[in-house]
């Protein structure tokens, strides 16, 4: 907001008088279009095109999906896909979501300033050209200008049998819409076993992934059928090299759905002359890995020696 200018012969009380008038008016007009209370913080950045401090903001490192909206008005204005890290000390977004962005010249003339389409909110700056992203634009955003919306994503989890956990993990981790895996031991009788334990094949626990993934983004059946294609389904209680139970073929299923698909997909390769091995149970307690079973070949940098890809559907 640029500064008042007052004669000299205005009195103090008159000048205070006068700003009182202007913010009563700025807030009445604010309340009248049914906008958001800002606090006097709020005020500096959204109405009088402040900045907050770099790292500062509750949305710097933020990462959870849902919607950014406009913290004045509630207008929707970034979706959290299209969030990235630049490392600025802000929020920072390849694209917002259409037409609810305008762009202005700041008042510099050199920067792009960018306001909220619907209550002109200022939100921050806009820069093209850094190569960030492939869509080479960058909205730094102020997170005070924002408030967010949380979008409850429904996930589903499979666990999968193949051999070394570590190769199975490897392949799985990389499909688009696994939100997580977990390796670890499942199908035995032994509470909590250890990785030495189970090694012993005495367990009855077989060397297991589970997965946690989104089903709107990737289908159980590809999952399974991604298992089926890096492993020999054929081989029993062995996965090449590694041999004992705890190396078997299995999906333990946690749906009459999970078992159809998987009954139909061995249909399949059993009508290509396959004699599958891989069992099917329903899942059980998994017993997570220990931490240094995790991610495994991420932090070694290697690649699984008895789980490459083969075509099979």
């Amino acid at each position: 907001m640029s500064l008042i200018a007052f004669p000299k012969k205005v009195s103090k009380s008159l000048q205070i008088l006068t700003l009182g008038l202007i913010l009563f008016n700025c807030n009445q007009a604010q309340e009248s279009m049914n906008y958001n209370k800002l606090s006097s913080e709020e005020q500096r950045v959204i109405l009088n095109k402040g900045t907050e401090r770099p790292y500062s903001g509750k949305y710097e490192e933020h990462d959870e999906s849902g919607t950014y909206t406009c913290k004045q008005c509630d207008a929707p204005l970034y979706r959290s896909g299209d969030k990235f890290d630049a490392q600025c000390g802000w929020p920072s977004f390849d694209e917002e979501i259409p037409g609810a962005v305008k762009r202005v010249t700041d008042a510099d003339g050199r920067r792009t300033e960018i306001l909220c389409a619907n209550c002109d909110g200022h939100l921050g700056h806009v820069f093209v050209g850094e190569n960030f992203t492939p869509k080479n634009t960058r909205h730094c955003v102020n997170s005070i200008s924002l408030n967010f919306e949380p979008v409850e994503v429904h996930v589903e989890k499979a666990i999968f049998a193949s051999g070394c956990f570590w190769g199975v993990e490897y392949q799985l981790k990389k499909i688009d819409g696994v939100i997580s895996t977990d390796v670890g031991y499942t199908g035995g009788h032994v509470n909590n076993p250890t990785y030495k334990q189970v090694c012993t094949g005495q367990t009855g626990h077989a060397e297991a992934v589970q997965v946690v993934f989104d089903p709107t983004l990737v289908s159980y059946e590809t999952l399974a059928k991604i298992f089926f294609e890096t492993h020999d389904p054929t081989q029993e209680d062995r996965q090449g090299p590694d041999i004992g139970s705890q190396y078997r073929s299995e999906i333990f299923y946690f749906s009459d759905e999970q078992k159809t698909t998987a009954e139909k997909l061995i249909g399949v390769l059993e009508g290509k002359g396959l004699n599958v091995a891989t069992e099917l149970s329903s899942a059980n307690i998994f017993y997570s890995g220990e931490d240094y079973h995790q991610d495994y070949y991420q932090k070694t940098g290697g690649v699984p020696y008895c789980h490459p890809y083969i075509k099979r559907f």
